[in-house]
């Protein structure tokens, strides 16, 4: 595609180039009439001047000999190489639209499959907002900049180039200041370009942290208008919009000068070459004819040359999105093992020994020297206070974090020397805040898994309880879930998390804070059937509720990253302090 259209942009340079050219014998014809020829006679004195190359006697014999028809056949010919440097100029300015086009695609594809396999812990650090401002915002700006290098640019300076060449036909002193002015130009707009760079990649900063700020301001809008807070989040905004409004201004100065700049540059170069020009016309070696070509040559070079100012600064603040995306395309994504072994499924324990993990950043590690042991079957709480490592410990079993010091071992095997894809296949999580995708009630269950059969997909929406609802909706299994589930309860989008962690028919099932959202009706009823649902499975669970602590085998306690103590409901009573100040302040009875 590339070639295509540097190939049509030629072409059309080409059909300008020969029509500034052409323009010789109509001028031979018009201007001199005493002692202009026809176009026959032209041709018959151009061979005999001993060229490299002749026309041909059969061309020849076909033109035209009277001086009017000549002018016609000649006019005729530049509509006709018009037409044709237009079909060029629209094959190049499509192909090399379509080529940006795909090309960025191709860039955001490659972009959204590394930012999807990025370590977890990379992701919440920075922030999701980070990521979706360089996948849509980066992308637009990017494919801006490719637009105008492969489409403006190599259209106005290939026009340029080749009427620059038909002025040096006529007189090749021209190249002497083509030679003198072009380097100065290039060295001005570079030192432009560097600082609209540097304005374009803070704007992108900038705007980054709007998005954040505008994103985070949507998703909480009940909080904001139910704490009256729309004063505070709009002062809030003001700043961060103040700084994008001071970044986009940094690059005011560079994209007002370069047009003035070589708008004087060429003023200054076409009065050197009206000088050298005179002073050829007054010596007899240039013709006023040639005088007169070579100025339409060059004002048409210049008209497709200015531009470039501008164009210039488009690629310009391109190259920073271009810079932010590599950024990311450059960091490291998950330790996939893809040549280690498999993990067999679980049937035996699951062990933590001295495991310790630190968000980056982070000033204290969120665990430290954990460690414990869980047979296969068993139902395990972990319970603890706000920010004890919780969610965090359980995210460390399907390596969505990965531990920064000890190891977990399942059945013996460290999951640090298995296939990643074998650890999280048998592993069903359902998160505190349910993931639901705008798609079908069946699409959401399935999600993640290929060629699951209808019976498997019905069977996991039974034990979840969802059933009921599901084929009370208008159109059943085939309903369409609003966006993050905004058409569906908090307990309907909670059933339907759990039967996508069921469907996968894992042999670890990992339950955080799964029933938070569901009312005591529905969680008695979630429970029963998750009871069902443990049976040859290893269930780990995070509960506030009273009723999911007491039924757990075992119960692990955290405080500040450490495990405090493991027991039964009634072992901990009264032996542990964390444990009774837990029950009486956070742990939420429910009706049982």
């Amino acid at each position: 595609m590339l070639a295509a259209a540097l190939f049509f942009a030629m072409l059309s340079a080409l059909g300008l180039g020969v029509g500034l050219l052409s323009l010789a014998p109509v001028l031979e014809q018009i201007v001199h009439p005493e002692s202009g020829r026809g176009l026959a006679e032209l041709a018959v004195e151009f061979n005999a001047s001993g060229p490299w190359v002749s026309i041909p006697q059969w061309i020849i014999e076909l033109l035209p000999t009277g001086r009017f028809e000549g002018v016609v056949l000649v006019l005729v010919f530049l509509t006709c190489l018009t037409i044709v440097g237009a079909l060029c100029n629209f094959a190049h300015q499509y192909i090399s639209q379509t080529l940006t086009t795909r090309a960025v695609a191709e860039f955001r594809q490659e972009l959204f499959r590394k930012v999807i396999r990025l370590p977890l812990g990379r992701v919440v650090t920075e922030g999701p907002s980070e990521y979706i401002s360089r996948l849509v915002r980066d992308s637009a700006a990017l494919q801006q900049g490719l637009n105008a290098l492969t489409g403006k640019t190599v259209a106005q300076v290939t026009k340029g180039i080749a009427a620059l060449l038909a002025a040096m036909v006529f007189d090749w002193k021209i190249v002497i200041v083509a030679l003198v002015v072009g380097p100065i130009l290039a060295v001005v707009l570079r030192k432009l370009a560097k600082r609209v760079r540097r304005g374009s990649r803070g704007s992108l900063a900038a705007q980054q942290e709007m998005l954040k700020h505008s994103t985070e301001i949507m998703h909480g809008l009940r909080a904001v208008k139910t704490s009256t807070a729309e004063a505070e989040s709009e002062v809030a905004f003001d700043l961060v919009n103040e700084q994008v409004v001071k970044n986009e201004l940094r690059m005011r100065i560079a994209r007002a000068m370069s047009g003035p700049i070589v708008e004087t540059l060429a003023i200054i170069a076409l009065s050197i070459l009206a000088a050298i020009a005179t002073r050829s016309i007054l010596s007899g070696s240039l013709s006023f004819d040639d005088f007169i070509l070579s100025l339409i040559a060059l004002g048409v070079s210049a008209a497709s040359l200015r531009p470039l100012a501008g164009i210039i600064n488009e690629i310009s603040a391109a190259a920073a999105p271009a810079a932010r995306i590599i950024e990311i395309l450059d960091q490291p994504i998950e330790a996939q093992g893809e040549s280690s072994p498999a993990l067999p499924r679980h049937a035996g324990s699951i062990q933590f020994e001295h495991v310790g993990y630190a968000y980056e950043n982070a000033e204290v590690p969120a665990l430290e020297d954990v460690s414990f042991s869980i047979a296969f079957g068993e139902r395990v709480a972990v319970v603890g206070p706000n920010g004890s490592g919780k969610t965090t410990l359980l995210g460390l079993l399907p390596r969505l974090l990965v531990p920064s010091s000890g190891r977990i071992l399942v059945d013996g095997i460290d999951l640090a020397q298995v296939r990643l894809s074998s650890i999280r296949q048998q592993i069903g999580v359902v998160t505190q805040e349910s993931f639901i995708m705008n798609g079908t009630i069946r699409q959401n269950i399935s999600f993640g898994i290929e060629d699951v059969d209808e019976s498997s997909i019905r069977e996991a929406a039974r034990i979840a309880h969802a059933t009921d609802f599901i084929e009370a909706l208008p159109d059943g299994w085939d309903t369409v879930v609003a966006e993050a589930g905004a058409s569906l309860s908090g307990g309907q989008r909670q059933r339907l998390s759990i039967a996508r962690a069921l469907v996968r028919d894992p042999s670890i099932l990992i339950l955080d804070e799964a029933t938070s959202q569901v009312d005591s009706e529905s969680e008695v009823a979630i429970r029963d059937a998750l009871h069902d649902a443990g049976v040859d499975r290893t269930m780990l669970i995070i509960a506030h509720r009273m009723a999911s602590v007491v039924h757990a085998d075992r119960i692990i306690v955290l405080d500040a990253g450490r495990v405090v103590d493991i027991g039964s409901h009634a072992e901990l009573l009264g032996r542990c302090e964390v444990y009774d100040r837990l029950t009486r302040t956070q742990l939420v009875g429910s009706d049982t």
